[in-house]
């Protein structure tokens, strides 16, 4: 019964564990590819000391499309890279443009939109076409929690009767057993990876990521609370801080989400943009990066540009090592910092969050921690594919050929609880489990094979 859970599961996720695989691939390696297909848009010479922010940008506008906005500005960290600005056109897309910050040159640009890493993250959330991609790779998750679960049952003889062997390849006949081996063998060693990729993907889904951190945010263990201001010392500030949460609330509330900015910190997405006091006076984009350098923020940082007179300046790092997440809110007119929230105001679930996705995306311990995910996400392709093979080579013509329903199942409460709360914590794969059972009920009872008492399903 195990083998006929883990066939439909397997099935399902194929196709998506192969698209996810080749998609998270390729962006783990955005670091070393991005550069090598935008050189002359990446990369400068260092030559003397670069202009300022202010500068820059005021040069940036003069070269932009016309009726182009400036909303972002990606804070640089090294002395050989461009610097970017990115500007909404009229249309409604953004656009990149890049300047040499010693010259003040433009270099060129790029569509946000349609830049390779950007579709290749696309696809790997969503294959392009929005919603129900989203949810589709969300439902493809939590169904690789079943077959991984399966799988591991069905692993689980080989690993008591052999040890340490379980993990080395045996001795098969013909081309189908080989194909089981390769199978058996890169289940045993990917299974324990697998789990945490699929895990620690899940908190940025479309549908069950965003509950999660509605019910961690309401037990403190999520995002900072909306009010917490750890860090701030300023009394004015402070009255623009319950100024902005009394605004978060109204009809024209604002989200982190809902600001032009590339990648946010899971922790930081949902909460409220605080609003900035009022004044004809402001500072320049370079006194907002020298304020958030002094603070510390340095490394994967962006600035989201004030679009309006109250609007504040935010500056969000998303950087590779979790302990240097940051988000500043600094007020336009005083200079102030209206909000700073760092690693250590999240809640102990967004911390695990954070170090789950700088693992994910091969970005907490560099090179190494590329080669592992990309080793991870390639074996699960290649238990996508040997899995498939061996379905084609067994299964005859015009069939599903799913593994034989048994005549007589024994006791399997464990697996009933297990996949119960299962469905439980992931109410849409729980939905689509009884789906599957029923429909494998019915087919049970099509082939004459009595199904299983409602006490020992499987399902």
């Amino acid at each position: 019964m195990l083998w006929r859970w883990h066939f439909y599961a397997g099935l399902f996720v194929m196709p998506f564990l192969i698209v996810l695989a080749i998609t998270g691939t390729i962006y783990c390696f955005q670091p070393q590819i991005e550069p090598l297909l935008y050189p002359t848009l990446l990369k400068v010479e260092p030559a003397g000391q670069p202009m300022s922010a202010d500068a820059l940008l005021n040069r940036a506008r003069a070269a932009a499309p016309a009726g182009a906005i400036a909303t972002s500005y990606v804070m640089g960290t090294r002395p050989d890279a461009s610097a970017e600005f990115i500007f909404r056109l009229p249309s409604g897309k953004s656009e990149s443009l890049y300047m040499n910050p010693y010259s003040g040159d433009l270099l060129g640009s790029l569509s946000v939109e349609d830049r390779l890493m950007k579709q290749v993250r696309m696809i790997h959330r969503a294959l392009l076409v929005g919603k129900p991609g989203e949810f589709l790779m969300e439902l493809a998750g939590c169904w690789t929690l079943v077959m991984i679960a399966t799988g591991l049952a069905m692993w689980w003889p080989r690993w008591r009767q052999s040890g340490l062997r379980a993990f080395t390849l045996k001795k098969a006949t013909g081309k189908r057993g080989w194909w089981k081996e390769i199978h058996l063998l890169l289940g045993g060693w990917l299974a324990l990876g697998a789990l945490a990729f699929v895990l620690s993907g899940l908190p940025w889904t479309a549908l069950w990521g965003q509950q999660f951190k509605a019910i961690t945010t309401a037990a403190n263990l999520g995002r900072p609370a909306t009010g917490q201001n750890s860090h701030q010392h300023a009394p004015a500030s402070t009255a623009h801080q319950q100024h902005g949460e009394h605004a978060g609330h109204g009809a024209q509330a604002q989200k982190m989400d809902d600001l032009p900015l590339g990648e946010l910190p899971w922790a930081t997405g949902q909460l409220h943009v605080p609003v900035g006091s009022s004044g004809h006076s402001g500072i320049g984009l370079a006194q907002v990066v020298d304020i958030a350098t002094q603070r510390g923020a340095v490394q994967g940082c962006q600035v989201a540009l004030p679009a309006t007179a109250h609007a504040v300046y935010t500056v969000s790092c998303f950087p590779g090592d979790p302990q240097g997440e940051r988000t500043l809110h600094i007020d336009q007119h005083s200079a102030e910092v209206v909000r700073d929230i760092r690693f250590d105001d999240y809640g102990a679930v967004a911390k695990a969050v954070s170090y789950g996705t700088a693992l994910h995306m091969g970005r907490y311990f560099g090179m190494a921690n590329q080669i592992i995910c990309a080793a991870i996400s390639m074996g699960l392709m290649a238990l996508a594919v040997t899995g498939g093979i061996m379905w084609m080579r067994r299964k005859p013509a015009r069939q599903l050929a799913a593994p034989s329903y048994p005549s007589v199942l024994p006791p399997m409460r464990a697996w009933v609880i297990g996949l119960g709360l299962l469905g439980a914590i992931f109410p849409m794969m729980g939905v689509t489990l009884l789906v599957v059972w029923c429909i494998d009920r019915k087919v049970a009872r099509g082939n004459g094979v009595p199904p299983a008492p409602s006490g020992n399903l499987a399902a």
